[in-house]
């Protein structure tokens, strides 16, 4: 019988990978979605040599038909997802009163509407189960804007909310939906190093019913 699989929205060398790694540790198999073939392949080959069981595919999370059909991809390839790390966005300069609105609503695609369009898709599947973990990536910029990048902060507002939303809906039919708010600068060796950021997504998916959190401000 196959192992649980955890899928990895926003595939990278930063935290979505800490997630990887923990995750496989536990015995799951990982599949990765990024925008790049590379960032994919390096990805992949990284958790192969620790024996983790792992899989990689590219979409652009902002492209939705794209993220649909990849995610039923993973869904009749690798089964269902009973993980879902939505780790993508959309990182620009710009301050509010400069940036266009074309710009922001491209970036919202990324920072939010792709982690409710990846919401989606596992949902039916996590209902028939009963059970299921939905977790968002979120930012100290949610809590605390900066106007130096004021499309990001927006989003990360945006995705935070959502992950409270979602939560509140779907607690009662089992399936935990939660935000890991990183308030800080993600740095190997560090505080705020991937793999320790990543323990509180481990913590936030074994929480038990009845106990679960929405948020946890990592700090």
């Amino acid at each position: 019988m196959d192992k649980e699989l955890c899928v990895v929205i926003g595939a990278g060398s930063g935290v979505s990978q800490g997630v990887a790694r923990r995750f496989g540790k536990e015995g799951f198999r990982i599949a990765l979605i990024a925008r790049r073939a590379e960032s994919v392949e390096e990805s992949v080959s990284e958790l192969e040599n620790l024996g983790v069981k792992a899989f990689g595919f590219v979409a652009d999370a902002s492209d939705f038909n794209a993220l649909k059909q990849t995610l039923e991809l993973i869904r009749q390839s690798l089964g269902e997802t009973a993980v879902l790390v939505y780790n993508a966005a959309a990182i620009k300069q710009g301050i509010p009163s400069e940036i266009p609105v074309e710009s922001l609503v491209e970036d919202f695609k990324t920072n939010v509407a792709g982690a409710l369009v990846a919401t989606q898709a596992v949902i039916p599947s996590m209902r028939a189960k009963g059970k299921g973990t939905i977790l968002f990536t979120g930012g100290g910029l949610a809590l605390s804007p900066n106007h130096q990048v004021a499309s990001l902060s927006v989003g990360k507002a945006a995705l935070r909310n959502l992950a409270y939303s979602l939560g509140a809906e779907l607690e009662v039919e089992g399936i935990q939906v939660a935000t890991v708010t990183i308030a800080g600068y993600v740095t190997p060796g560090t505080h705020f190093d991937p793999d320790l950021i990543a323990e509180t997504y481990w913590q936030l998916h074994t929480q038990k019913p009845g106990e679960r959190q929405r948020e946890i401000v990592y700090k």
